[in-house]
């Protein structure tokens, strides 16, 4: 998948991500030496350049994340050690990322699936409506949810991780 390009500048090569079939549209490809560069777009159709950038990771919510990653719980610093570095059959997860108004535990933007740990909070009366509410927004949003309480975690990571890589060779398939 074509994620980085690089286009020459005055500075030597630039590196730029994103969604190359924007860039095409936007700018002149052919670089100082006359040569015409072709960049085609080789992202799926779930590709974050085909959704709108606005919900993704909030900047006003950039401190409340870091605050969010420095309070973690147990469950999650031991989820993340099994997620981190492509290590679920190298699948980028990212963590404590904001979606629209929402901060979820780890979200993996190739496959629109994104993992909650649920402790006693997530339990309390008072919460079950905004955890409905959530839910529904972001599968409004095309994502997909897995949510496993921090307990299970604990007694079984093993069937934990299972689960998560079935649910991203299932998106492999619809893609």
């Amino acid at each position: 998948m074509l994620k980085r390009l690089l286009f020459p500048s005055s500075r030597g090569l630039q590196r730029r991500g994103g969604c190359a079939t924007k860039k095409m549209a936007r700018s002149n490809l052919s670089g100082a030496d006359g040569v015409v560069r072709l960049v085609l777009c080789l992202h799926s159709k779930n590709c974050m350049g085909d959704r709108p950038r606005s919900i993704y990771n909030n900047p006003k919510k950039k401190e409340r994340r870091r605050e969010l990653r420095n309070e973690g719980t147990a469950a999650e610093a031991v989820l993340w050690t099994y997620l981190q570095k492509r290590q679920l059959l190298g699948k980028k997860f990212r963590r404590q990322y904001s979606i629209g108004p929402y901060v979820v535990d780890f979200y993996c933007p190739d496959c629109s699936l994104i993992i909650e740990l649920d402790g006693a909070k997530h339990f309390s009366m008072l919460r079950e409506d905004y955890e409905l509410e959530r839910t529904r927004y972001l599968q409004k949003q095309g994502l997909h949810i897995l949510r496993f309480e921090n307990r299970v975690l604990r007694e079984n990571a093993e069937s934990v991780l299972e689960t998560i890589r079935e649910a991203v060779r299932k998106t492999q398939t619809i893609v």
